[in-house]
């Protein structure tokens, strides 16, 4: 039965994952994680006709979450990369300085700005990522320049 329900979601859930991830492979991976964190869960569930959505939450979160994970490794990687090969020491102290105020950010804010400015989605892109209405990102893209500036500021 449980594989009729794959076959059933795996377009919508690979879909979802490549939204997120805009990556083939990690989206083929995310997707298969997301069929087997909900087999674990399934006892758990408990009104079968809400299956789909709750398996799209699934697939989302593990999506963001290997996102999230791709972003650190990409983030150390450039920043151990820049060392070797720039000698201005000026723009690795800017970078570095810019990712330590990010990571400060509160999750919400954090999620948003990696998604809109690392990931290049459009803003109502990351609505649909994140679950937020296309204000709320709005203003948590706001909120998040102004505690980037102020903390850049207060660095300096």
């Amino acid at each position: 039965m449980y594989e009729q329900l794959v076959l059933r979601y795996e377009a919508s859930v690979k879909a979802i994952c490549y939204s997120v991830l805009a990556d083939t492979h990690l989206s083929a991976d995310a997707s298969q994680d997301a069929f087997v964190k909900a087999y674990e869960k399934l006892a758990s569930l408990r009104n079968a006709k809400v299956f789909g959505p709750w398996l799209m939450r699934i697939a989302k979160r593990r999506a963001l979450d290997l996102f999230r994970q791709r972003q650190k490794m990409t983030a150390l990687s450039a920043a151990s990369s820049e060392e070797t090969y720039q000698d201005n020491g000026e723009l690795n102290d800017t970078k570095r300085h810019l990712l330590s105020a990010m990571m400060r950010l509160p999750e919400h804010e954090r999620q948003v700005v990696l998604l809109r400015y690392f990931e290049r989605h459009s803003v109502r892109d990351v609505a649909l990522v994140a679950g937020r209405s296309i204000g709320t990102v709005t203003k948590q893209l706001s909120r998040a320049h102004r505690r980037l500036k102020s903390m850049l500021q207060e660095a300096d």
